[in-house]
């Protein structure tokens, strides 16, 4: 690890699970846990944990702990200590330090009622117009800390999804590292911690494919190497909604790991052959480790849940 830098460097994949404990795992968690935990072993990688515990008034009390016990029993086996966001505080803020030093940041007074009625739609809210980027109006106060995006377009190769183009001017704007709150954001405290741990191959949901780009754009401004990119598709219930703990995905239970993790593997395209149903949980990761292939998800976006899925999905 560089002591000037903070960044670990390694030339082994290294992959990574980083939940938020803003409630219990579902069987849309154990698809993102399953595909980036066997993607690692076949590369003969590591896999790291990661708590995302940045946001404490979205932290659910007993969730990060729920956790830890359903992957444990379901037979994950992490690599190293548990990342905790909420532990890396002075490692954000020094990142920001950094990009306020090099003039990437300034600070931003307005409220989102402001922005809101000026804005134009993008693709994660109102596009910030950049009302305070030449400096704060006479007798206004920063609220928050925006990075600018200048005048870019971001490409950004997925071995899932193909290739991700984005104005991110257009798009997003420049966007918020340090909340009015005083919370880091999440789009640089993820940037900091790939980094900071090594993080070679990013193995997760396509709902934050449109993210990826203003990571890829923080990476850079930072001196950080980008890690490979695969968006794997994101489980929807029958209505089309993404399943998670806003629409009430019902939460894993450790004494169905074997059977949970067959139907993974089948909402994951493996095939996974009728009689593994019956095996034990270690006879279903040997399967599932020796068969994996994530090229069975190119172009895909979205999982549907078989007919009669039940409590399963929720």
């Amino acid at each position: 690890m560089s002591k000037e830098s903070g960044v670990l460097t390694s030339p082994a994949y290294r992959g990574r699970f980083a939940p938020s404990p803003t409630g219990d795992l579902h069987m849309g968690s154990l698809l993102a846990a399953v595909a980036s935990y066997l993607q690692a072993r076949r590369a003969g990688g590591e896999w790291l944990l990661r708590i995302e515990d940045l946001d404490p008034p979205r932290t659910v009390p007993g969730a990060t702990d729920r956790i830890l016990r359903v992957l444990d029993g379901y037979g994950f086996e992490w690599d190293g200590e548990v990342c905790h966001q909420s532990r890396r505080t002075e490692l954000y803020m020094a990142a920001i330090e950094r990009l306020r030093a090099d003039g990437w940041l300034y600070g931003c007074a307005c409220t989102r009622k402001e922005i809101a009625q000026i804005a134009h739609a993008g693709i994660d809210g109102p596009v910030y117009p950049g009302t305070c980027r030449a400096g704060l109006a006479p007798g206004r106060e920063a609220r928050a800390w925006r990075v600018r995006v200048g005048d870019r377009g971001m490409a950004v190769p997925d071995a899932l999804q193909g290739w991700l183009r984005q104005d991110l001017a257009r798009e997003v704007g420049d966007f918020v590292l340090l909340r009015a709150d005083g919370l880091v954001a999440y789009q640089l405290a993820v940037v900091v911690d790939d980094a900071a741990q090594g993080i070679t191959d990013v193995v997760r949901g396509a709902d934050l494919l449109d993210s990826t780009p203003r990571q890829c754009h923080l990476q850079q401004l930072l001196g950080y190497a980008t890690p490979a990119y695969a968006h794997i598709p994101v489980l929807v219930n029958e209505r089309g909604e993404k399943l998670s703990k806003q629409t009430l995905a019902h939460p894993l239970v450790v004494g169905d790991a074997a059977g949970a993790l067959v139907t993974a593997l089948s909402l994951l395209r493996q095939s996974p052959p009728p009689a593994l149903r019956q095996a034990k949980l270690a006879e279903v990761w040997g399967w599932a480790e020796a068969h994996w292939c994530m090229d069975a998800l190119i172009g895909l976006r979205q999982l549907y849940p078989p007919e009669g899925g039940g409590g399963v999905f929720g």
